[in-house]
C-alpha cells in the first residue's frame, strides 16, 4: 500500500489517500493529513487483515508514522520511505541553495543564475538536449548550486544497488560528502535521511514507490478542473473513487438461457 496527501487548494486543506500500489488504484480517502486520518483506515480493518499488509510506502511525515507504528505489526520491516519523496526533499534543498546563491550573485551584479531554476531540478538523463550545452557551462563555474546538484545526483545511485552492504557503503560515502558540503539545506536533508536510514534501506527488500500517486494526482487534478472545483468535499471523494478506484465499467454480458 501507499500513503500520500493531496492538497485541495490554498491553506492547510488536505486529503489523505491510500493506494493499492499493485493495482494503481485509490483504496481509501480521509480528511486532513493527521494521525487520525490514517487511523480511520486501519481501524476499519481487523488485526488479521492489518497483519497481511506486506509493505507501506510513504513520505517522512510524523503523523502518518505514528499511526503505522500503532496499527501495523512488524512495521519496522514493512515501512519504506518512498524514494520519490526523498528525492523531492533533495530537490528542494538544491533549489534553496540556488535561491540564496542567486541573491548573493545579484548583489554583485552577476545574473548568471537568472532563469536557470528548472535546469537544476532535472536529473542528469532527463535534461533536454537543447539545454545540455548551457548546463554544462554552468556546472564548470564552481557554483554552490552545481555542487548541490551533483550531491543530489549522487544520492540517486543509492537505489541502483542490489545488496544492503553496498547500499550502506554508498550512503555512508554520500552522507560524508553532503555534510562536508557547507551547504546548509543539503546538510539538513542529509541528517534527516540518516535519522530514518533503516526505513530507507527497506526499499532493497520491497522495491516499492509512491510514484503511482503522481499519475493518480494528475488525474485527480483533471477531475477537479472538469468540475470547476468541488464545493462539496464528499462529492469530490466520490469522483475520485469513481475515476481512480479501479471500478470495472465494462458492460455485463448475459448468456442466453434455455
Amino acid at each position: 500500500m501507499g500513503v500520500d496527501e493531496k492538497s485541495l487548494g490554498k491553506g492547510h486543506n488536505y486529503l489523505t489517500l491510500i493506494y493499492d500500489l499493485e493495482r494503481s488504484t485509490v483504496e481509501h480517502i480521509e480528511d486532513d493529513r493527521k494521525k487520525e486520518s490514517l487511523d480511520g483506515y486501519f481501524r476499519q480493518m481487523k488485526p488479521s487483515q492489518r497483519a497481511k499488509i506486506k509493505a507501506i510506502a510513504t513520505d517522512i511525515w510524523d503523523p502518518y508514522l505514528a499511526s503505522i507504528r500503532e496499527y501495523v505489526a512488524g512495521y519496522e520491516e514493512k515501512l519504506v520511505f518512498d524514494r520519490y519523496h526523498l528525492m523531492t526533499h533533495m530537490i528542494k534543498a538544491v533549489d534553496m541553495v540556488r535561491k540564496q546563491e542567486h541573491r548573493d550573485l545579484r548583489g554583485e551584479g552577476n545574473e548568471i543564475l537568472s532563469g536557470t531554476k528548472y535546469l537544476w531540478l532535472y536529473s542528469r538523463e532527463n535534461l533536454p538536449a537543447k539545454k545540455r550545452r548551457v548546463f554544462s557551462a554552468l556546472r564548470k563555474m564552481r557554483l554552490r548550486t552545481a555542487r548541490a546538484w551533483a550531491i543530489k545526483e549522487e544520492l540517486r545511485r543509492f537505489w541502483s544497488y542490489q545488496t544492503e552492504t553496498w547500499a550502506r557503503k554508498h550512503f555512508s560515502s554520500w552522507y560524508g560528502w553532503a555534510i562536508r558540503s557547507r551547504l546548509n539545506p543539503v546538510k539538513t536533508a542529509a541528517r534527516m535521511f540518516r535519522k530514518y536510514l533503516p526505513n530507507i534501506m527497506t526499499d532493497l527488500k520491497h522495491r516499492i514507490t509512491n510514484a503511482v500517486s503522481e499519475g493518480v494526482n494528475s488525474m485527480i487534478q483533471t477531475i477537479k478542473k472538469m468540475a470547476c472545483g468541488f464545493r462539496n468535499r464528499e462529492h469530490f471523494k466520490l469522483a475520485i473513487f469513481f475515476h481512480c478506484g479501479g471500478l470495472d465499467l465494462y458492460p455485463v454480458t448475459h448468456k442466453n438461457v434455455g
